[in-house]
Protein backbone atom coordinates (compact mmCIF):
# COMPACT_ATOMS: atom_id res chain seq x y z
CA UNK A 1 0.00 0.00 0.00
CA UNK A 2 1.31 3.48 -0.89
CA UNK A 3 2.15 6.08 1.73
CA UNK A 4 -0.77 8.16 0.44
CA UNK A 5 -3.22 5.28 1.00
CA UNK A 6 -1.73 4.62 4.43
CA UNK A 7 -2.17 8.25 5.41
CA UNK A 8 -5.76 8.25 4.16
CA UNK A 9 -6.42 5.27 6.45
CA UNK A 10 -4.91 7.25 9.35
CA UNK A 11 -7.22 10.17 8.65
CA UNK A 12 -10.23 7.85 8.49
CA UNK A 13 -9.27 6.09 11.71
CA UNK A 14 -8.97 9.42 13.52
CA UNK A 15 -12.30 10.68 12.23
CA UNK A 16 -10.93 13.45 10.04
CA UNK A 17 -12.13 11.90 6.77
CA UNK A 18 -15.67 10.51 6.54
CA UNK A 19 -16.52 9.86 2.88
CA UNK A 20 -15.75 6.34 1.63
CA UNK A 21 -14.65 7.81 -1.70
CA UNK A 22 -12.35 10.45 -0.16
CA UNK A 23 -9.12 11.13 -2.04
CA UNK A 24 -5.69 12.53 -1.21
CA UNK A 25 -3.65 14.36 -3.83
CA UNK A 26 -0.03 15.34 -3.07
CA UNK A 27 0.65 19.06 -3.34
CA UNK A 28 3.95 20.52 -4.38
CA UNK A 29 5.66 22.69 -1.82
CA UNK A 30 8.63 22.69 0.48
CA UNK A 31 11.19 20.03 1.21
CA UNK A 32 10.30 19.33 4.81
CA UNK A 33 6.74 17.94 4.89
CA UNK A 34 4.12 15.84 3.17
CA UNK A 35 1.28 18.09 2.05
CA UNK A 36 -1.99 16.73 0.64
CA UNK A 37 -5.21 18.15 -0.74
CA UNK A 38 -8.06 16.12 0.75
CA UNK A 39 -11.36 15.79 -1.08
CA UNK A 40 -13.83 14.39 1.44
CA UNK A 41 -17.27 14.51 -0.14
CA UNK A 42 -18.03 18.21 -0.64
CA UNK A 43 -15.26 19.29 1.70
CA UNK A 44 -11.77 20.23 0.50
CA UNK A 45 -8.91 20.91 2.90
CA UNK A 46 -5.16 20.47 3.28
CA UNK A 47 -3.33 18.15 5.66
CA UNK A 48 0.34 18.56 6.49
CA UNK A 49 2.70 16.06 8.13
CA UNK A 50 6.36 16.74 8.93
CA UNK A 51 9.15 14.55 7.52
CA UNK A 52 12.07 13.42 9.71
CA UNK A 53 14.53 13.85 6.81
CA UNK A 54 14.25 16.82 4.49
CA UNK A 55 14.30 16.37 0.72
CA UNK A 56 17.63 18.04 -0.05
CA UNK A 57 21.00 16.85 -1.35
CA UNK A 58 22.75 17.04 2.03
CA UNK A 59 21.71 14.93 5.03
CA UNK A 60 19.35 17.17 6.94
CA UNK A 61 17.27 15.75 9.79
CA UNK A 62 14.78 17.54 12.03
CA UNK A 63 12.42 16.64 14.85
CA UNK A 64 8.87 16.11 13.56
CA UNK A 65 7.51 17.86 16.68
CA UNK A 66 7.91 21.03 14.59
CA UNK A 67 4.48 20.19 13.14
CA UNK A 68 2.96 21.17 16.49
CA UNK A 69 4.96 24.43 16.49
CA UNK A 70 3.56 25.26 13.06
CA UNK A 71 0.02 24.57 14.19
CA UNK A 72 0.54 26.72 17.30
CA UNK A 73 1.95 29.61 15.23
CA UNK A 74 -1.05 29.51 12.91
CA UNK A 75 -3.42 29.50 15.89
CA UNK A 76 -1.59 32.41 17.54
CA UNK A 77 -1.45 34.64 14.47
CA UNK A 78 -5.03 33.78 13.51
CA UNK A 79 -6.25 35.13 16.84
CA UNK A 80 -4.38 38.40 16.33
CA UNK A 81 -4.75 38.85 12.58
CA UNK A 82 -7.52 36.66 11.09
CA UNK A 83 -7.00 35.81 7.44
CA UNK A 84 -3.22 36.28 7.56
CA UNK A 85 -2.76 32.51 7.97
CA UNK A 86 -4.96 29.60 6.83
CA UNK A 87 -7.86 28.62 9.05
CA UNK A 88 -7.10 25.58 11.22
CA UNK A 89 -9.60 22.71 11.16
CA UNK A 90 -8.08 19.96 13.34
CA UNK A 91 -4.79 18.56 14.57
CA UNK A 92 -3.36 15.27 15.74
CA UNK A 93 -0.09 16.00 17.60
CA UNK A 94 0.47 12.33 18.42
CA UNK A 95 0.72 11.45 14.73
CA UNK A 96 2.32 14.71 13.63
CA UNK A 97 -0.25 16.28 11.32
CA UNK A 98 -2.94 18.95 11.16
CA UNK A 99 -5.67 20.04 8.77
CA UNK A 100 -6.24 23.54 7.46
CA UNK A 101 -7.97 25.71 4.88
CA UNK A 102 -7.31 24.98 1.21
CA UNK A 103 -6.33 28.14 -0.66
CA UNK A 104 -7.51 27.64 -4.21
CA UNK A 105 -6.34 28.81 -7.62
CA UNK A 106 -7.37 32.39 -6.88
CA UNK A 107 -4.15 32.61 -4.84
CA UNK A 108 -0.73 33.04 -6.44
CA UNK A 109 2.62 32.20 -4.90
CA UNK A 110 4.73 35.33 -4.37
CA UNK A 111 7.95 33.56 -5.35
CA UNK A 112 6.41 32.59 -8.69
CA UNK A 113 5.41 36.20 -9.29
CA UNK A 114 8.90 37.47 -8.46
CA UNK A 115 10.64 34.92 -10.67
CA UNK A 116 8.28 35.87 -13.50
CA UNK A 117 9.38 39.49 -13.12
CA UNK A 118 6.11 40.74 -11.61
CA UNK A 119 7.73 43.06 -9.09
CA UNK A 120 4.85 44.77 -7.33
CA UNK A 121 5.60 47.35 -4.67
CA UNK A 122 2.27 46.68 -2.94
CA UNK A 123 3.30 43.11 -2.17
CA UNK A 124 6.47 44.28 -0.43
CA UNK A 125 4.45 46.75 1.61
CA UNK A 126 1.91 44.13 2.68
CA UNK A 127 4.67 41.75 3.75
CA UNK A 128 6.42 44.45 5.79
CA UNK A 129 3.19 45.48 7.49
CA UNK A 130 2.23 41.90 8.39
CA UNK A 131 5.65 40.93 9.71
CA UNK A 132 6.05 44.15 11.67
CA UNK A 133 2.66 43.74 13.31
CA UNK A 134 3.33 40.12 14.30
CA UNK A 135 6.64 41.07 15.88
CA UNK A 136 5.20 44.13 17.63
CA UNK A 137 2.20 42.29 19.05
CA UNK A 138 4.21 39.32 20.31
CA UNK A 139 7.16 41.22 21.78
CA UNK A 140 7.97 40.64 25.45
CA UNK A 141 5.24 37.99 25.82
CA UNK A 142 6.28 35.53 28.52
CA UNK A 143 3.56 33.04 27.62
CA UNK A 144 4.68 32.85 24.00
CA UNK A 145 8.32 32.72 25.07
CA UNK A 146 7.48 29.57 26.99
CA UNK A 147 5.16 28.07 24.35
CA UNK A 148 7.65 28.58 21.53
CA UNK A 149 10.78 27.56 23.42
CA UNK A 150 11.91 25.72 20.29
CA UNK A 151 15.58 26.63 20.01
CA UNK A 152 16.54 22.99 19.37
CA UNK A 153 14.20 22.93 16.37
CA UNK A 154 15.47 26.31 15.16
CA UNK A 155 19.03 25.00 15.45
CA UNK A 156 18.22 21.93 13.32
CA UNK A 157 16.34 23.85 10.63
CA UNK A 158 18.14 27.19 10.49
CA UNK A 159 21.29 27.64 12.55
CA UNK A 160 23.05 24.42 11.54
CA UNK A 161 22.13 24.25 7.81
CA UNK A 162 22.39 27.98 7.13
CA UNK A 163 25.00 29.40 9.48
CA UNK A 164 27.22 26.60 10.78
CA UNK A 165 27.38 24.64 7.51
CA UNK A 166 28.09 27.74 5.44
CA UNK A 167 30.72 28.96 7.88
CA UNK A 168 32.47 25.59 7.81
CA UNK A 169 32.61 25.79 4.01
CA UNK A 170 34.22 29.27 4.19
CA UNK A 171 37.00 28.99 6.79
CA UNK A 172 38.01 32.66 6.44
CA UNK A 173 34.55 33.66 7.68
CA UNK A 174 33.79 30.75 10.00
CA UNK A 175 34.41 32.63 13.24
CA UNK A 176 31.85 35.28 12.21
CA UNK A 177 29.24 32.65 11.35
CA UNK A 178 29.86 30.74 14.58
CA UNK A 179 29.55 33.91 16.67
CA UNK A 180 26.28 34.78 14.94
CA UNK A 181 24.93 31.29 15.63
CA UNK A 182 25.62 31.76 19.34
CA UNK A 183 24.17 35.28 19.38
CA UNK A 184 20.95 34.45 17.60
CA UNK A 185 20.22 31.37 19.72
CA UNK A 186 20.57 33.51 22.86
CA UNK A 187 18.08 36.19 21.72
CA UNK A 188 14.42 36.09 22.91
CA UNK A 189 12.39 39.09 21.76
CA UNK A 190 9.34 38.14 19.66
CA UNK A 191 7.55 35.35 17.81
CA UNK A 192 9.58 34.43 14.72
CA UNK A 193 8.11 32.71 11.66
CA UNK A 194 11.50 31.26 10.73
CA UNK A 195 10.80 30.78 7.01
CA UNK A 196 9.39 34.16 6.03
CA UNK A 197 10.13 33.94 2.33
CA UNK A 198 8.13 34.57 -0.86
CA UNK A 199 7.68 30.84 -1.50
CA UNK A 200 5.67 30.67 1.73
CA UNK A 201 3.39 33.60 0.92
CA UNK A 202 0.21 33.37 -1.15
CA UNK A 203 -1.54 36.44 -2.54
CA UNK A 204 -5.09 37.02 -3.72
CA UNK A 205 -5.95 40.66 -4.27
CA UNK A 206 -5.04 42.42 -1.04
CA UNK A 207 -5.08 39.23 1.03
CA UNK A 208 -1.63 37.91 1.84
CA UNK A 209 -1.43 34.53 3.61
CA UNK A 210 1.60 33.08 5.41
CA UNK A 211 2.38 29.37 5.12
CA UNK A 212 5.04 26.89 6.32
CA UNK A 213 5.77 28.26 9.77
CA UNK A 214 7.18 25.01 11.16
CA UNK A 215 10.38 26.79 12.23
CA UNK A 216 8.31 29.00 14.58
CA UNK A 217 10.42 30.13 17.54
CA UNK A 218 10.39 32.84 20.17
CA UNK A 219 13.65 34.53 19.36
CA UNK A 220 15.26 37.23 17.26
CA UNK A 221 12.81 39.05 14.94
CA UNK A 222 15.77 40.26 12.87
CA UNK A 223 15.96 36.74 11.47
CA UNK A 224 12.56 37.02 9.73
CA UNK A 225 13.42 40.45 8.35
CA UNK A 226 16.81 39.31 7.05
CA UNK A 227 15.28 36.14 5.59
CA UNK A 228 12.77 38.07 3.49
CA UNK A 229 15.25 40.76 2.48
CA UNK A 230 17.65 38.03 1.44
CA UNK A 231 15.13 36.73 -1.08
CA UNK A 232 14.58 40.20 -2.52
CA UNK A 233 18.34 40.67 -2.86
CA UNK A 234 18.66 37.25 -4.53
CA UNK A 235 15.84 38.07 -6.95
CA UNK A 236 17.60 41.33 -7.82
CA UNK A 237 20.59 39.28 -8.91
CA UNK A 238 18.39 36.84 -10.82
CA UNK A 239 16.66 39.80 -12.54
CA UNK A 240 19.85 41.80 -12.85
CA UNK A 241 18.36 44.02 -15.55
CA UNK A 242 15.59 44.96 -13.09
CA UNK A 243 17.81 45.38 -10.06
CA UNK A 244 16.62 48.90 -9.33
CA UNK A 245 12.98 47.73 -9.21
CA UNK A 246 13.97 45.24 -6.53
CA UNK A 247 15.81 47.99 -4.67
CA UNK A 248 12.53 49.90 -4.48
CA UNK A 249 10.82 46.79 -3.07
CA UNK A 250 13.51 46.41 -0.42
CA UNK A 251 13.02 50.03 0.61
CA UNK A 252 9.22 49.74 0.79
CA UNK A 253 9.32 46.46 2.74
CA UNK A 254 11.77 47.86 5.30
CA UNK A 255 9.84 51.13 5.70
CA UNK A 256 6.57 49.25 6.19
CA UNK A 257 8.18 46.98 8.76
CA UNK A 258 9.76 49.77 10.84
CA UNK A 259 6.45 51.63 11.09
CA UNK A 260 5.74 49.05 13.78
CA UNK A 261 8.98 49.83 15.66
CA UNK A 262 10.31 52.76 17.63
CA UNK A 263 13.26 54.52 16.01
CA UNK A 264 15.55 53.14 18.71
CA UNK A 265 14.36 49.57 18.11
CA UNK A 266 14.73 49.90 14.34
CA UNK A 267 18.25 51.30 14.65
CA UNK A 268 19.25 48.58 17.07
CA UNK A 269 17.85 45.87 14.79
CA UNK A 270 19.75 47.17 11.74
CA UNK A 271 23.06 46.64 13.51
CA UNK A 272 22.46 42.90 13.64
CA UNK A 273 20.25 42.67 10.57
CA UNK A 274 22.78 43.58 7.89
CA UNK A 275 25.54 41.13 8.93
CA UNK A 276 22.91 38.38 9.15
CA UNK A 277 21.63 39.30 5.67
CA UNK A 278 25.15 38.94 4.28
CA UNK A 279 25.48 35.52 5.90
CA UNK A 280 22.13 34.36 4.55
CA UNK A 281 23.09 35.46 1.04
CA UNK A 282 26.10 33.18 1.18
CA UNK A 283 24.05 30.42 2.83
CA UNK A 284 21.70 30.28 -0.14
CA UNK A 285 24.71 29.49 -2.31
CA UNK A 286 26.83 27.24 -0.10
CA UNK A 287 24.56 26.12 2.76
CA UNK A 288 22.32 23.06 2.83
CA UNK A 289 19.46 24.78 1.02
CA UNK A 290 20.88 26.62 -2.03
CA UNK A 291 18.48 28.47 -4.31
CA UNK A 292 17.96 26.80 -7.65
CA UNK A 293 17.76 29.82 -9.96
CA UNK A 294 21.22 31.46 -9.91
CA UNK A 295 23.88 30.77 -12.53
CA UNK A 296 27.39 29.88 -11.41
CA UNK A 297 28.59 33.40 -12.21
CA UNK A 298 25.91 34.94 -10.03
CA UNK A 299 26.76 32.52 -7.24
CA UNK A 300 30.38 33.65 -7.50
CA UNK A 301 29.25 37.28 -7.36
CA UNK A 302 27.66 36.54 -3.96
CA UNK A 303 30.74 34.76 -2.65
CA UNK A 304 32.99 37.64 -3.63
CA UNK A 305 30.60 40.28 -2.27
CA UNK A 306 30.15 38.58 1.11
CA UNK A 307 33.86 37.91 1.60
CA UNK A 308 34.53 41.56 0.84
CA UNK A 309 31.87 43.12 3.10
CA UNK A 310 31.02 40.73 5.95
CA UNK A 311 34.19 41.44 7.98
CA UNK A 312 33.16 45.13 8.09
CA UNK A 313 29.46 45.23 7.20
CA UNK A 314 27.35 48.28 6.34
CA UNK A 315 25.54 49.91 9.28
CA UNK A 316 22.05 50.02 7.78
CA UNK A 317 19.75 48.54 5.15
CA UNK A 318 20.13 51.74 3.11
CA UNK A 319 23.92 51.48 3.18
CA UNK A 320 23.72 47.82 2.16
CA UNK A 321 21.54 48.83 -0.80
CA UNK A 322 24.00 51.57 -1.71
CA UNK A 323 26.70 48.90 -2.10
CA UNK A 324 24.78 45.90 -3.47
CA UNK A 325 22.66 47.39 -6.23
CA UNK A 326 25.37 49.56 -7.86
CA UNK A 327 27.63 46.49 -7.83
CA UNK A 328 25.03 44.58 -9.88
CA UNK A 329 24.53 47.48 -12.28
CA UNK A 330 28.29 47.89 -12.72
CA UNK A 331 28.81 44.21 -13.44
CA UNK A 332 28.21 42.46 -16.73
CA UNK A 333 25.56 40.23 -15.10
CA UNK A 334 22.79 42.33 -16.63
CA UNK A 335 23.69 40.96 -20.05
CA UNK A 336 21.88 37.91 -21.42
CA UNK A 337 21.66 34.99 -18.94
CA UNK A 338 24.93 35.73 -17.19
Amino acid sequence: MSSTANFLDVLRRNGHVLDSQARLAPLSGGVSSEIYLVEDGEKRFVVKRALPKLRVKDNWFADVSRNASERDYIACVSRMMPGTVPQLYFSCPGEGYFGMEFLDQSFTNWKDLLLAGQLRIRHAELAGNILGEIHRRTACADGLRSQFDTTANFHQLRVEPYLLTTGARHPALQAIFDAEARRIEATREALVHGDFSPKNILISGDRMVLLDCEVAWYGDPAFDVAFLLNHLFLKSLYHARKALELEAMVDVFWRAYVRNCSNADANQMEKRLVPLLLMLLLARVDGKSPVEYLTSRKQEFIRTFVHQHLPSPPDSVAEMCDIWFPAIVASDLTEGNA
